[in-house]
C-alpha cells in the first residue's frame, strides 16, 4: 500500500453508479431536447440555480419543480423538474463497488455526495429491488456519508470536504477522492487531497491502484 494514505472518499453518481448524464441524454433524445440541455441548465448559476438549492435542502421538491421549469422555459424548452428527478439513479458499477470493498479492508472510507435526501440506504430514485439491494449493501460500507441535503452545503464548496475529513479523523493530504466532475475535484485538490476524475472504470481503477498500492480486478 502507498504510505501516507489513510482514507478513500467516494462520490456516488458517476462513480459507484453510471453517470446521471447518460440518463439525461436519453431523456433529452426521447423528448426532443438538445443534447446536454439539462446538464447545461444545471451548470448555469451553479451556486443559486434550482438544482443547487434543492441539493442543499433550501427548497422542497415542489419548489424545485417550479424553479427548474422556469429555468428551462427561459431557455426555450420547459421541462418538468420532477420528471428529471425520476431518472437520476444510474445502474450500479460492480467493479467500483468491489474496489470500495477492498479499500475498506485497508483504509477509512467515506462518501461525499450532492443529493436530495439522506443516502443512508439506496439513492431515492432506485426503484428496482435488485439495484436497491446492491446499493444498500454498498452504502453500508461507508463509515461516514456526508450529504449536501443534510449539511446544507454542496460540492464544490470546500466546507463539505473538510466535514468529511474531520468526521473520519484524517488530514486532507492523507486522503484520496474520486468524483466524475472536475469542478468538484479542484477544491479537494487545493486542500491537498489526491484526486481521481472518473472517466470510466478501467481508468479510475488504474489510478486508484497507483495511489493506494492495491490491485483491483
Amino acid at each position: 500500500m502507498r504510505r501516507g494514505i489513510e482514507a478513500v472518499l467516494w462520490d456516488i453518481g458517476g462513480v459507484l453508479t453510471a453517470s446521471p448524464f447518460e440518463a439525461f441524454n436519453q431523456f433529452e433524445a426521447a423528448n426532443g431536447l438538445p443534447r446536454d440541455f439539462i446538464r447545461g441548465v444545471n451548470a448555469m448559476n451553479p451556486e443559486t440555480n434550482a438544482w443547487a438549492q434543492f441539493e442543499s435542502n433550501q427548497v422542497d421538491v415542489d419548489a424545485f419543480d417550479d424553479l427548474f421549469r422556469a429555468e428551462t422555459a427561459a431557455l426555450g424548452h420547459p421541462v418538468n423538474g420532477k420528471r428529471v428527478l425520476e431518472i437520476l439513479s444510474g445502474a450500479p458499477r460492480p467493479r467500483m463497488i468491489e474496489a470500495l470493498r477492498s479499500c475498506k479492508r485497508h483504509f477509512r472510507v467515506g462518501a461525499i455526495t450532492n443529493n436530495m435526501e439522506p443516502a443512508s440506504g439506496s439513492p431515492p430514485a432506485v426503484k428496482d429491488p435488485a439495484r436497491a439491494k446492491i446499493m444498500d449493501s454498498a452504502m453500508s460500507l461507508f463509515e461516514v456519508i456526508v450529504e449536501s441535503s443534510v449539511e446544507r452545503v454542496r460540492k464544490p464548496d470546500p466546507a463539505i470536504y473538510r466535514i468529511a475529513c474531520e468526521r473520519l479523523g484524517v488530514e486532507a493530504a492523507r486522503s484520496v477522492f474520486l468524483d466524475d466532475l472536475g469542478i468538484n475535484l479542484k477544491p479537494a485538490r487545493a486542500m491537498g487531497m489526491h484526486t481521481i476524475k472518473v472517466l470510466n472504470e478501467d481508468q479510475a481503477l488504474a489510478e486508484l491502484s497507483e495511489v493506494t498500492g492495491l490491485r483491483f480486478g
